[in-house]
């Protein structure tokens, strides 16, 4: 990932229906939802000049702020274009991609019915979330502190700026003890994902996964687990406790910009880095990459 701070990149970012300059993009230090956390975002990935799966993303970027209460001022198909253009004004083939949208800044108080929404893309290249020396030998994880919320709680199916306030403490919580990241559990002390990406497990040739009603059923979740499946191989979404992970062979996270990463220790568990999920790390690879059309001879 890059070291220059993210306001000093280089290029443009579509904003409100225009490319601008990058260093141009900003907002008011009164924006309504840096103070009370109502921006709703994506990740995504580009490979080889294409954006993997865009236009399920970008329904959902839809779909969150519908759950919290307001409309993106730009149609799906209008930001699927604006995606693809800036990717291809950026010169990028490999690359990260952010559609964000937020409430702005004409009230600054709970209530922000007359505010403006506000909506922006950002592309740059981001090689890998996590370590590539270390990802393959799987990653260490530390418990979380904190929890996902009850749903009557939380719009946990919105891809809330709010929701990751504890993702991000839980994170450099355990970076400060070395590790990569943490496993949170939920409110009833059940499994639930990592800080910023959804969690399988093995057992028996078979994936487990928690079920995802408290936390976001990621794109890449549900894309591993039609891998796995047309693989032949079992998925069980279910509850899981814990103390289960002391009878799971494997383990791994997937998410966008995790993609699919194996796990080698949670707490005090272990895993073996084994041929489940390296074949899902592989299919996955070979899933992402866009399918190129052979002229004939």
């Amino acid at each position: 990932m890059t070291t220059v701070p993210f306001d000093q990149l280089d290029g443009f970012i579509w904003m409100n229906g225009q490319f601008i300059k990058w260093a141009e993009a900003k907002v008011h230090v009164l924006t309504h939802s840096l103070h009370y956390g109502g921006a709703v975002f994506e990740g995504e990935r580009a490979y080889g000049g294409e954006i993997f799966k865009l236009t399920e993303h970008s329904q959902r970027l839809h779909e969150s702020a519908r759950i919290l209460g307001y409309t993106i001022p730009y149609s799906v198909a209008e930001i699927d274009d604006a995606c693809r253009k800036l990717l291809k004004l950026q010169g990028f083939q490999d690359a990260y991609v952010r559609p964000i949208a937020w409430r702005g800044s004409e009230q600054t108080s709970v209530g922000a019915q007359n505010n403006r929404i506000h909506c922006a893309i950002a592309i740059w290249q981001w090689p890998s979330y996590f370590d590539p020396e270390l990802k393959m030998k799987g990653l260490r994880l530390d418990w979380a502190e904190y929890r996902r919320p009850d749903p009557s709680t939380a719009p946990s199916k919105s891809k809330a700026s709010g929701l990751y306030m504890i993702c991000t403490m839980s994170k450099h919580l355990a970076e400060a003890k070395g590790y990569a990241d943490a496993l949170m559990l939920d409110w009833r002390g059940q499994v639930a994902e990592a800080t910023g990406a959804n969690v399988f497990f093995v057992k028996d040739g078979k994936l487990h996964t928690p079920i995802a009603d408290c936390f976001l059923d990621g794109i890449t979740r549900r894309t591993v687990m039609d891998l796995a499946r047309r693989r032949g191989i079992e998925v069980v979404e279910r509850a899981i406790l814990p103390e289960e992970l002391a009878g799971f062979e494997e383990c791994f996270l997937t998410g966008s910009a995790a993609e699919v990463t194996p796990v080698s220790e949670v707490g005090q568990y272990r895993f073996a880095v084994g041929a489940i999920s390296r074949l899902l790390v592989q299919d996955y690879a070979d899933a992402v990459q866009p399918v190129k059309t052979v002229a004939a001879a």
